[in-house]
């Protein structure tokens, strides 16, 4: 059976904040440093969403996140 999901482009963008800043995810209720972020784009070019990917201060595993559930961590939090 063919798939119906449109075909769409993966590309690296600038993240919200700058990589190794480190961030609190709502969504998850976790704390990490950000990675890099990944923008995907239909095949037309026009914008389709944008991934965040954080990883624990300290190492351990990576998960992704939107951009909008993440906000800066104060230095001392």
């Amino acid at each position: 059976m063919a798939s119906t999901r449109e075909k769409t482009l993966l590309e690296h963008c600038e993240p919200p904040y700058p990589v190794g800043t480190v961030v609190e995810d709502t969504s998850a209720g976790r704390i990490g440093e950000i990675k890099g972020a990944l923008i995907e784009r239909g095949v037309d070019g026009r914008p389709m969403g944008t991934t965040v990917y954080l990883r624990p201060k300290g190492g351990g595993t990576e998960w992704e996140t939107l951009p909008e559930s993440i906000l800066p961590v104060a230095p001392n939090g």
